[in-house]
Order: C-alpha cells, then sequence, then structure tokens
C-alpha cells in the first residue's frame, strides 16, 4: 500500500486519488472485507462535528482576505516598527501571526498577506527571492497558532483535546515569530540590504482605529473558546459571521458579487482538504485492522529505550514525510499510529501533537510538495528556484525553533 501510495504521488497523482487507490489496493489484494467498506470508512472518517470547523475557517480567512482586513492588519503592524530597519520584514512576521490567528491555514495566509507584502518589501529593496521565501515561512505560523486546521485533525485522529492543543500552540508559536524577527533584522545586516524608505508611515492612531475591529476579531474567536463560551467548531461559524459583518455592512470593500467569488474559492479549499481526510481515513482503517500500528508501535518500543531517541526518531521520519506528504493526510494516517506509543513512553499526546504538527508544519516549506512555497511564487510571479537559496537559512531558523520545542516541553504546555 505505501509502495502504491509513493508510486502514484510521484508520477503526480493527486495526494487524495493516490491515498484512496492505495487503500484499494489493500482491501483487494490483501483482505476479505466487502469493497462497501470504502464508502463506509469515508464517510465515517468526516462523520466528524469539529471537521466542520475546516470549511468555515477557510471561509473566515478567505473573507477577511477580499474584505479589507487584511491590509488594516499590515498597516497597523507597519505602524509600530516602521521606524526600525527592516520593519517591512517584522511587518510580514507579524501580521501572518495575527492573520493566522482567525483564517488557521498557511495556504489563505500566504495569499492574502503576500499579496500586499511581497511586492512592498520589493519596493523596499529586497529581493523578491527573499521577499517570498519570508512570506511562505512566516505564514506557518498559521498552523502553530490557534485556531489551526491540523490541530483540528490531529486532535481528531488522535483522540486529544483540541482545545488543549491550541492553547499548547501559543508557545511555539510565539518562539517561531520572535526567532524568525531577530534572524531577519542580522540576516539583512549581514547581507547589506539597504531598505529604501519612499512610503509614508501609517500614523499609529488611525491605523489602530481603521484595524479595531479587524484586532476584535481574534479576540472574540480564541477568547470565547478559551473562556468555554463556545466550541472550535462553534467559533469558526462565529468567526465567518464577524468577518461578514465587518466587511459587508461597516469597511463596505466586499460585495454580493465578491462574497460568491469568495465562497465559490473556499468550498473548492475546503472540498481538497475533506476529499484527503476521508482517503486518510479509509487508509487508516485499513492499517488498523491489518495490525500495522500494534506492530510498528511493538518495533519502536523495541528499538527505542528512552523517550529521546524515539522523538529524535519521529523528527527525522516526519520531516522526510512531510516533504512529500500532505499535511492533513499524513495526520490522519499517522497520528493514529505514532500518538499511542509516546504515550507508551510516557509523552504528553498534546505536547507529542504540537511536536508532529510542527514538523509536518515545515513540509509546507519544503520541495517538493511545499505548498506555500507554490502559493508564495504564485503572488510574486517566480520561479522556486529564485527562493531556495533565500529560503535554507529560514528553515534552519525553523529546525532551531522545532529542537527547542521537542526537547524543552515547558513551551508547550506552560499555559495548560
Amino acid at each position: 500500500m505505501i509502495a502504491t501510495m509513493t508510486i502514484m504521488m510521484a508520477i503526480g497523482i493527486p495526494v487524495a486519488v493516490a491515498i484512496g487507490l492505495a487503500s484499494l489496493v489493500g482491501i483487494g489484494g490483501f483482505m476479505t472485507v466487502p469493497l462497501i467498506v470504502i464508502p463506509q470508512q469515508a464517510f465515517v472518517a468526516l462523520d466528524k462535528f469539529p471537521l466542520a470547523a475546516i470549511p468555515f475557517f477557510i471561509l473566515a480567512g478567505n473573507i477577511m482576505a477580499d474584505g479589507g482586513i487584511s491590509r488594516r492588519l499590515v498597516d497597523l503592524v507597519e505602524s509600530c516598527v516602521y521606524s526600525i530597519r527592516g520593519g517591512i520584514l517584522l511587518t510580514c512576521i507579524f501580521t501572518a501571526l495575527i492573520f493566522g490567528a482567525v483564517s488557521g491555514s498557511s495556504v489563505a495566509t500566504t495569499l492574502a498577506v503576500g499579496a500586499i507584502l511581497i511586492p512592498a518589501m520589493v519596493r523596499r529593496g529586497y529581493p523578491v527571492g527573499f521577499a517570498a521565501a519570508l512570506q511562505a515561512t512566516a505564514a506557518e505560523l498559521s498552523v502553530l497558532i490557534p485556531p489551526s486546521i491540523p490541530m483540528i485533525i490531529y486532535g481528531l485522529s488522535a483522540n486529544v483535546s483540541v482545545g488543549d492543543l491550541f492553547v499548547a500552540g501559543i508557545g511555539p508559536g510565539l518562539l517561531v515569530a520572535v526567532a524568525l524577527s531577530a534572524f531577519v533584522l542580522a540576516y539583512t545586516r549581514y547581507k547589506g540590504y539597504a531598505e529604501i524608505r519612499e512610503d509614508v508611515r501609517p500614523p499609529f492612531f488611525p491605523a489602530l482605529r481603521h484595524s479595531s475591529l479587524a484586532l476584535l476579531m481574534p479576540i472574540i474567536v480564541l477568547g470565547g473558546i478559551y473562556g468555554g463560551v463556545f466550541t472550535p467548531t462553534e467559533a469558526s461559524v462565529v468567526a465567518v459571521g464577524y468577518s461578514l459583518i465587518v466587511t459587508l455592512f461597516i469597511y463596505k470593500e466586499l460585495n454580493l458579487k465578491g462574497l460568491v467569488a469568495v465562497v465559490r474559492r473556499s468550498a473548492i479549499s475546503s472540498a481538497v482538504v475533506m476529499f484527503i481526510v476521508s482517503m486518510a481515513g479509509i487508509f487508516s482503517f485499513v492499517l488498523t485492522r491489518a495490525g500495522v500500528p500494534a506492530s510498528i508501535g511493538n518495533w519502536i518500543t523495541d528499538t527505542f529505550t528512552d523517550p529521546i531517541s524515539f522523538l529524535l526518531a519521529v523528527n527525522l521520519f516526519l520531516f522526510v514525510m512531510g516533504m512529500f506528504v500532505e499535511t492533513s493526510a499524513s495526520i490522519v494516517v499517522l497520528g493514529p499510529i505514532l500518538a499511542p506509543v509516546a504515550i507508551q513512553f510516557g509523552i504528553d499526546p498534546t505536547y507529542f501533537g504540537i511536536v508532529m504538527i510542527f514538523n509536518l508544519a515545515l513540509g509546507m516549506i519544503t520541495p517538493p510538495l511545499g505548498v506555500n512555497l507554490f502559493a508564495a511564487c504564485a503572488v510574486a510571479n517566480i520561479g522556486i528556484e529564485k527562493m531556495v537559496p533565500h529560503l535554507l537559512p529560514l528553515i534552519g531558523v525553523i529546525l532551531l525553533c522545532l529542537a527547542l520545542v521537542t526537547f524543552v516541553p515547558a513551551i508547550s504546555l506552560f499555559l495548560i
């Protein structure tokens, strides 16, 4: 099954189709169950209420992008850091952080924020490859900062509280934001990039006033979740409702025609994610019925005798896996396999989930299947080869942060 899936993806077959056909090979060739289990398990994988949060968070992110919310957030952050040399780079990082606190999607953040900031960074004198690489990397914060779509999927797959995962993601997200900020300020001075300041600094108080409603959105969403007012799924609907009110009736930058286009784009993106989840559910069912998780668990337990060696092996494995397999599919397939083994080693399943999601999120900025890279390339209108030289040191920073998160559990668990 794994060989079939790998070969299909290598020749360009979409990930969800490759997973589904590999599951069909496993059922038809090596099991005696009727083929009716394929649609049954596909439905079972999707018949989970928390999954409803995914299309709503995607929709909220697209409404924010088209309705002027993202632009106002950019103006506010830039008004705070304009006087710093490299302030536009900090604007890129922290706008992605704030935008990710509602959208939950790194691709949505790359497209929405990158459309504004990649051209702005180029105008300030930074190479287009560096601007695109930084935007793609900063958008990874959307996966670490709650609410996060991969966290929802992991919580359902590994039977872990989604609310606890959201809280556990705050520390690693802030760590990455600070580390990236310190690095880009030092790196640009080392490279001798001279920032050209042609634009007028956005005045702080008008920018704060114009963006106040946009800033209120993550406060309402996250405050409602952590305060027990509503669940993460209900919070996604609140995010959509709030963003619609703000963009249609207050900012008035989104009309009904534009809303139809936003809904259509969001539906397509949601369908892609849900298709992957459903096919990965079938794949997981076949592996579980064949006893693969138990076998892998026994092998890992026999091979690695302590949590440190186990975490090192998992990090290496997931880093490579993230380069070739879509994040949602990896979580659905591997989460139920690895989480029980981590528990056997005495590792907190919430903390392990953050380590797993952090690893797989790296796949979004590493070739050949780095979705953030392709989104940034589309916005910047360049080939991925122009990004790679600038991307490598940024990946190094993320790997350093991953090492800290892996071996200092308090970074993830100090708020729980």
